[in-house]
């Protein structure tokens, strides 16, 4: 995959997820797709946002930075939501909080194999202590 391509089908992956597509999902991940080094696979993958989409009913992926190294995506994400009770493991308890994620991803086969993930719940904690 070439740039171009990797960012489109990068941002093709946030649009699925921001509709909660889960059908196209396996369009996008790989079968045995890992998470933070651990094997998930696809059913774990999607189990886990659905998971999230329950805990923050009003969950919006944005793209704030992206830089695209074939076969590699390196990406800011910002949210800003209200999550219904706890958020990793924080008392947010339907507060609105603001913060972001640094996460790469590894692409093989034009499918997403790999996702390693850093979010930054020190933002969360200041926001509600």
């Amino acid at each position: 995959m070439n740039k171009q391509t990797l960012s489109d089908t990068y941002r093709a992956y946030i649009d699925c997820l921001n509709r909660q597509d889960w059908p196209l999902l396996g369009q996008l991940l790989d079968e045995n797709v890992h998470y933070n080094g651990e094997h998930v696979g696809l059913s774990g993958y999607r189990a886990m946002l659905e998971r999230d989409f329950r805990a923050i009913p009003d969950l919006r992926f944005v793209i704030e930075r992206l830089i695209a190294d074939p076969p590699h995506i390196a990406a800011r994400l910002c949210f800003d939501c209200t999550p219904v009770g706890e958020l990793f493991g924080l008392p947010v308890n339907g507060r609105r909080v603001v913060f972001s994620e640094n996460v790469f991803y590894e692409f093989k086969d034009g499918k997403i194999c790999a996702v390693w993930s850093v979010i930054d719940k020190a933002a969360v904690e200041a926001q509600i202590s």
